[in-house]
């Protein structure tokens, strides 16, 4: 049985905002091929002559990619998914035969990175689950406690190593070479370890013997043990899980991530666990230390991000918020640290990143919270990322969550309701605007987002023209860097959600939405879609159909069917909601529902393709 709502409101003047959605939608597919003919090989392969280094540069091939399959998801061409197949199939091939590769899946490598080049994977897995079932099944049980590889550790709950994959554990960090000075992109961060014997600051390491001294400390001691980016595997086990509910892989999550929260010392996560389980093992009992942990290199957002990814799953998987205690308490135990200063270039690493968001804005002062940590104390001072903040209100939609955006809104030092001008290969950072807009204010957002999103894809457009040509040398980020297709905005507009967190987040949604006359996910032609509001139990839309042909739309909550409907508004009528909702669109007509619905009131799986 189906709920049908039908649109009976004349469209005489189409908003602007709906206007600038479709011309969006045209551009990006002009984008998305134009990028395939300039550096793609028949085969969906990327055309590249340069060299790879070590375990780096999987992630890489993928991430031009990444969010393809999301705007067919949200309403891109047809013959859009086939090409996402192909491209996946052409760079797997690719990176197989340069050796990082076995069983189609990552030899061995940290998460920070596999979370990248995983997620081109899970938005092909939700656009065509069934296509890719075998390998997701495959790819997960690699991280099982049961897994012939051993990656995991069941009896201590932990991974083996902070580099795992198809071929198990893999010793060290693969720092095969010195650690020199002349390493000049990675000197803002500092030394890796701080109590190495003979090196006290970064300009130690132009020493041969030196550089020698540090790898090998790198190895031996950031390259064993388990790291909180690990839990960035949950997403390979839960994408599994969404298939056949076998609670193997719900079994993984929801230990793996209630044992790294138990180790928590004043809120925030510890960064190593030695190789017999014990935090500190290897750092002198400090609970920072580890790689991509609070010394070195990033902090705060190596950290963060995968407790965020591992409860997001967890929660998922038991329909319960309780895991999502551990990234908030670790956003409030930061907090503890914050100040209200400008920011220090020397001090900031991420300097150059805010500069490119808030422009002369990064000289005021901001509010400030510590990114890392070493034996002096709290240094890296910088702002909070909002897409954690997002992240966390939008999973639990809870009244304490959204106090805590308000908050840091009001005391961030700028203006949370401007839509700023910049895009980063991460393709989020846009969380400001929209949050504003959902909570009530900031009724321009949608015009001034669109409009944003439409002259990123002009620039890459323009870009692309400029580069025509492969990669000239060795350098792997070239095709990120040009990747025309962008979905932050449209995800925010359509599905009513924040884009992907990008170190291995699955795609969630509130709404996904399917031609129910074509059979396929996303938007019609000619349709166009606005999330308007978004609460702990009401979501109101409003859909419009511009063009002059009859359109049928089927509309589902959560994207994984698990926020089901329970009742409907539209046109001053409210009726309840029967198994699925259907909306009905005659020519040039416009529809706003208001929709009731119960959080995780049915267990998440993944959608056939017509659902």
């Amino acid at each position: 049985m189906s709920t049908t709502a039908s649109a009976t409101t004349p469209l005489v003047q189409p908003p602007r905002w709906a206007l600038l959605q479709r011309e969006l939608f045209a551009l990006l597919d002009q984008g998305w091929r134009r990028f395939e003919e300039l550096y793609c090989a028949s085969d969906g392969s990327l055309v590249y002559a340069g060299r790879t280094f070590g375990r780096d540069g999987v992630d890489d091939f993928y991430e031009p990619f990444f969010n393809w399959p999301m705007l067919y998801l949200l309403g891109g061409a047809d013959d859009l998914l086939d090409a996402c197949k192909r491209h996946w199939h052409g760079v797997t091939a690719q990176l197989t035969e340069r050796g990082l590769l076995t069983n189609e899946f990552e030899d061995g490598y940290d998460w920070f990175h596999q979370g990248e080049s995983l997620l081109f994977f899970y938005t092909l897995c939700a656009a065509d689950p069934e296509y890719f079932r075998d390998r997701a099944l495959r790819f997960a049980d690699l991280f099982l406690p049961d897994s012939p590889v051993h990656n995991y550790d069941g009896r201590r709950r932990m991974m083996r190593a902070p580099h795992v994959g198809a071929l198990g554990p893999r010793p060290g960090l693969g720092e095969d070479q010195p650690f020199s000075a002349s390493n000049t992109g990675m000197r803002k961060y500092g030394l890796p370890l701080r109590d190495v014997r003979g090196i006290l600051d970064w300009d130690d390491l132009a020493q041969p013997l030196l550089a020698h001294r540090m790898a090998d400390a790198m190895n031996a001691r950031l390259g064993v043990g388990d790291v909180p980016l690990n839990l960035a595997s949950t997403s390979l086990a839960t994408n599994a899980w969404l298939y056949d509910h076998d609670p193997r892989y719900s079994g993984f999550v929801k230990s793996y991530v209630d044992k790294w929260a138990g180790r928590t010392v004043d809120g925030l996560l510890p960064d190593n666990v030695g190789p017999r389980g014990e935090v500190g093992e290897m750092h002198g009992g400090r609970w920072y230390g580890g790689h991509y942990g609070w010394t070195w290199p990033h902090g705060l957002y190596s950290v963060l991000a995968p407790a965020l990814i591992g409860a997001s799953n967890a929660t998922v998987v038991s329909g319960k918020d309780r895991p999502l205690s551990l990234p908030r308490d670790m956003i409030k135990a930061i907090l503890g640290y914050a100040r209200h200063a400008a920011m220090d270039p020397d001090d900031a690493t991420f300097f150059d990143h805010w500069q490119e968001r808030l422009g002369d804005g990064v000289h005021d002062e901001l509010l400030l919270v510590p990114y890392r940590r070493d034996e002096k104390g709290w240094f890296d001072f910088q702002p909070l990322p909002p897409a954690y903040l997002a992240w966390l209100w939008w999973l639990t939609r809870s009244v304490e969550d959204r106090r805590l955006i308000e908050r840091i809104a009001a005391g961030s030092g700028y203006e949370w309701p401007t839509v700023r001008d910049f895009r980063e290969k991460e393709e989020a950072g846009h969380e400001p605007p929209w949050l504003t807009y959902l909570l009530g204010d900031n009724p321009d957002w949608p015009e001034e987002a669109l409009e944003m999103a439409i002259r990123q894809v002009r620039v890459r457009l323009r870009l692309m023209e400029e580069h025509p040509t492969p990669p000239p040398d060795d350098n792997i980020h070239w095709w990120q860097e040009l990747n025309p297709v962008v979905t932050e905005v449209l995800t925010q507009l359509i599905a009513g959600a924040p884009q992907m967190l990008y170190n291995g987040g699955l795609p969630y949604s509130q709404l996904r939405w399917t031609d129910a006359l074509r059979n396929r996910p996303g938007l019609p032609e000619d349709v166009a879609a606005l999330v308007e509001q978004l609460d702990d139990s009401t979501v109101t839309v409003q859909v419009l159909n511009l063009g002059a042909a009859q359109q049928l739309l089927r509309l589902t909550g959560g994207g994984y069917g698990e926020h089901p409907f329970t009742e409907l508004t539209a046109d001053g009528v409210t009726m309840p909601v029967d198994q699925s909702l259907l909306v009905d669109l005659p020519p040039r007509t416009r529809i706003r529902l208001r929709l009731r619905f119960q959080r995780f009131g049915r267990r998440p799986a993944h959608q056939p393709r017509g659902l």
